[in-house]
């Protein structure tokens, strides 16, 4: 069956809800939706938005672990030409209230477990005109639920344009405040069918969604199973349990981070036995041990390995290795490789300096371009113009090179940046923090090699005269202003911060007795 090329974000769920409205679309814990009928929540949720006064232009905001309900709004905002800020769950209160705040969403749905912070919050929320609340199993009670069911369905107003925003994602941004990415339908629909190349779900297939939605490669991933109007089952969170639940449900492609990866690895031969049923494992968003990978490959010989490089500002992946290069032997050296660049993606590897291209072999700043590329920073048009040139490359802070055959080696950053476990960490975040502590003199912060995680935060600090703190004070400062995950698993107390000539502090000397003799590869 072939399907019209889609335009718009939901235009592949309104085709399968009119070919197959009965065959089964979405599954979240106990419940199943078919075509038809998540064609028709999206439709219903369009039009209460609407009735709420959300319109072109507009944003609503959704604060929640997994919840097909986030789909919902984003397909339904997307389709009256307003946009879904999703913002990160893990967040601390003053980082959501700040999200919120600076997308300027007028709805707002949050689950029912992220509900009490909310409130704490409520008032420095002066934009939200309504809040919804949706719980996690849609029992009676349920606001979003009522809401959705007293809502006449609505299709998409004729001035809605394919560039105009559909997605806000919010990236922690180097100035020490996330920075909300603007994707559009035309970035959305591009990235599905161009990192969709050289593989497809075939009739039978399942689709686990469990990367979180917050992350561009939740939203993204979800896309797939609708563009080939084949099952999803939704986790809310990629636990252990969820995954397996999933998996005997019939799920049998998937995309996670490579820290769910070691955890499989270390839970037993029952698990390993059972991830062996995956036809499909596409892993990405932190740093993939060499170790883990080959000890994942061994484990599962039957299964498709695809790593992809990319970023939120591509709307997800750039590149990709595909499975017959992770298991070439005659180039084992490319399993630390990115792979080659989707189709629609032009790649540069450019010296910073001088802004000329390098050849093959040399270190210099991957540049992007593609149909996939943001629309800009959220009422930062000089943060966006300080990132895609007037000829629309897109300087992606990354540092690397290219071999002969085109393979991507990611091997640095300009950017300020940790990932760990999938999440992006700025260091600037973390060091506004800890700078305000009063014994605190000055601090870098920097990532460190972790076997599970890829890399995890640790901090480095020097300490005002006469005054002390230990390390176990200065983590739990961190967990009072900011997120768990973003909070330094380690600090070091040093008498002087190490900086050069100028004065600018070395970080990669701080780096270097941590990252010696390990492959780093940034995925």
């Amino acid at each position: 069956m072939t399907a019209p090329a889609p335009r718009f974000v939901d235009d592949r769920l309104a085709h399968w809800a009119a070919e197959t409205p009965d065959a089964e679309a979405m599954t979240y814990g106990s419940r199943t939706w078919s075509w038809a009928e998540w064609n028709d929540r999206v439709r219903r949720a369009a039009g209460g938005l609407q009735a709420l006064g959300i319109g072109r232009g507009d944003v609503v905001a959704f604060l929640d672990k997994n919840h097909p309900a986030c789909v919902e709004i984003s397909m339904a905002a997307g389709s009256l030409g307003a946009a879904n800020a999703i913002v990160n769950w893990r967040l601390a209160g003053e980082e959501v209230d700040y999200a919120v705040n600076d997308s300027g969403a007028k709805v707002l749905v949050v689950g029912s477990e992220l509900m009490p912070m909310v409130e704490k919050i409520r008032d420095r929320l002066p934009k939200v005109e309504k809040v919804i609340e949706v719980t996690i199993d849609g029992a009676e009670g349920d606001e979003y639920e009522a809401w959705l069911a007293a809502s006449s369905p609505v299709s998409r107003p004729a001035d809605v344009d394919p560039d105009d925003t559909c997605l806000v994602m919010y990236s922690s941004g180097t100035t020490g405040h996330p920075k909300g990415v603007m994707l559009t339908h035309t970035n959305m629909v591009e990235h599905t069918v161009n990192a969709h190349d050289g593989w497809a779900f075939e009739p039978g297939d399942k689709s686990m969604v469990a990367m979180p939605l917050f992350h561009v490669g939740g939203s993204s991933y979800v896309l797939f199973g609708i563009h080939d109007g084949i099952p999803s089952i939704m986790t809310r969170e990629p636990d252990g349990a969820s995954l397996a639940g999933a998996i005997l449900g019939g799920a049998n492609r998937t995309f996670l981070v490579p820290a769910v990866l070691a955890q499989v690895l270390q839970a037993g031969p029952d698990a390993v036995k059972l991830f062996g049923a995956l036809r499909t494992y596409t892993y990405g968003a932190s740093p993939m041990p060499l170790p883990l990978l080959r000890a994942a490959m061994e484990a599962w010989p039957e299964t498709d390995f695809i790593q992809v490089y990319g970023l939120t500002e591509v709307a997800g992946v750039a590149t990709h290795l595909m499975p017959e290069a992770h298991r070439d032997a005659e180039h084992p050296e490319r399993l630390v490789s990115a792979g080659r660049p989707i189709p629609g993606m032009e790649l540069r590897i450019v010296d910073p300096g001088t802004l000329e291209d390098l050849p093959a072999g040399e270190h210099g700043e991957i540049w992007l371009r593609t149909r996939q590329l943001m629309k800009g920073f959220l009422g930062l048009p000089e943060e966006t113009a300080k990132v895609i040139t007037e000829d629309g490359w897109f300087r992606t802070g990354d540092m690397g090179k290219v071999d002969g055959e085109g393979f991507l080696f990611v091997e640095d950053r300009l950017k300020d940046m940790i990932i760990s476990g999938g999440e992006n960490i700025y260091s600037p975040e973390i060091e506004r923090v800890l700078a305000e502590h009063p014994a605190v003199m000055e601090v870098a912060v920097i990532g460190v090699p972790d076997d599970r995680w890829g890399e995890v935060v640790k901090a480095v600090v020097s300490l005002k005269p006469d005054t002390s703190a230990t390390e176990d004070e200065l983590i739990a400062y961190c967990r009072e202003h900011l997120a768990h995950f973003k909070c330094p698993r380690s600090v070091d107390v040093i008498e002087a911060l190490p900086r050069n000539p100028t004065g600018k502090i070395l970080k990669r000397e701080l780096r270097a007795p941590y990252w010696q003799g390990h492959d780093r590869t940034i995925v």
